[in-house]
């Protein structure tokens, strides 16, 4: 009677194979970082959407997509730093290394941040001002409302933030935290 010899997968030992369930464990360990930034980006992501839309019902469009865009990323930034430091990168920096964290994702962030505040501007103000007339009405599209303008925009805009901010968090401000 031979007995199989147990295999190792990214770490773990599997005798046969293993279970799926073991194999699950295993591509979730290794994907980890990649799959929590995805759920956390997610995250930061509706609550930007939440802001967006709350500002809009309480003030308007000019003031959600204008100052209250610039509250919306420096709430947003504070809630990916903590989700990120927390849960992605499972920092355990302290002290002066916690405080150049900060600062570099802070930076890295604000970089982003005026990256946003640039689409947006570029999107609802300068195309947006295009598409709508000085009442509101749609001009060019009219199933389209200037809300819903914003959202779209804020989504195309969400996409490539969360690109950037994914490579400058692994490159940049994490990279050392394995």
């Amino acid at each position: 009677m031979s007995r199989s010899l147990p295999r190792t997968v990214d770490g773990l030992r599997f005798l046969n194979g293993g279970t799926r369930m073991d194999r699950l464990k295993a591509l979730l360990g290794r994907y980890y970082e990649a799959l929590s930034y995805l759920f956390f980006g997610a995250l930061a992501t509706v609550l930007s959407f939440l802001l967006l839309n709350v500002f809009t019902a309480l003030f308007g469009v000019g003031f959600a997509t204008g100052a209250g865009n610039v509250l919306n990323n420096a709430l947003c930034i504070l809630f990916a730093y903590w989700t990120n430091r927390t849960f992605v990168f499972k920092s355990k920096s302290a002290g002066a290394a916690a405080r150049k964290e900060f600062l570099q994702f802070v930076s890295a962030r604000l970089f982003t941040a005026a990256l946003d505040q640039l689409i947006m501007w570029l999107g609802v103000g300068v195309l947006g001002a295009r598409l709508f007339g000085p009442d509101g009405a749609a001009a060019v599209l009219p199933a389209i409302s200037p809300a819903l303008w914003a959202n779209l925009v804020k989504l195309f805009s969400q996409v490539v933030v969360i690109v950037s901010n994914y490579v400058f968090s692994k490159r940049i401000v994490f990279k050392n935290k394995q």
